[in-house]
């Protein structure tokens, strides 16, 4: 999977978050986007999900030897995020099993394994309205990272986590995003540690 900007641009009103950038984004490479708060890392993320339009260039998404249009983009790309929510109303089970009818898991964990591995066994049957922020988080992570997708997108990953789900959030990366492209927008050096590449979202205003 490549991913290509071409002298992108977006601007909210009239005040512009990033301009004139270009950069390419390849599989099993692992990206980080930095800048300090309110600098657009956010954005420029969820431009490269597809949920955000560009307001000047372009930007090209390619699988294999075929470019694939904007609208199909959500079927390469999961994305771990703070402003994204999951069903509370659910169960942790009801929901990954929810999740896989529109996007399955990569066929080596099951919901059931997938739960254990994140350490949230016991709560299993509980409904996700009743967990912590904690362990909102690691289901969201779970969620993105499980995903059998090419592209896995990570906005400040360890919010909220402790120091053992920071820890469970690295062997999760080094277990199962190696074969994939993994772009983790952050200003916290544990969150995006074992990225090979850096991006400085400043560098584009």
């Amino acid at each position: 999977m490549k991913i290509s900007l071409t002298d992108a641009g977006k601007r909210f009103n009239r005040d512009w978050i990033f301009r004139h950038l270009t950069y390419e984004f390849s599989s099993e490479q692992s990206y980080a986007i930095t800048g300090p708060n309110g600098s657009g890392k956010s954005t420029l993320l969820q431009v490269i999900a597809g949920s955000m339009q560009l307001n000047e260039g372009k930007i090209a998404y390619r699988a294999g030897n075929k470019e694939q249009m904007n609208d199909e983009v959500y079927a390469f790309v999961s994305i771990c995020a703070p402003y994204l929510e999951v069903v509370e109303e659910m169960t942790l089970l009801e929901f990954f099993k929810f999740h896989t009818r529109f996007k399955p898991f990569l066929s080596s964990a099951t919901p059931e394994q997938i739960i254990s591995l994140i350490g949230l066994e016991n709560a299993a049957h509980k409904q996700i309205r009743f967990y912590s922020s904690g362990m909102k988080q690691r289901v969201k992570l779970a969620q993105a990272i499980f995903s059998d997708v090419p592209v896995v997108l990570l906005d400040e990953p360890c919010t909220n986590l402790d120091t053992a789900g920071i820890q469970l959030y690295n062997s999760l990366i080094n277990d199962y995003c190696k074969n994939r492209m993994v772009v983790v927008s952050s200003n916290d050096d544990a969150e995006y540690g074992f990225c090979m590449k850096k991006l400085l979202i400043s560098d584009y205003k």
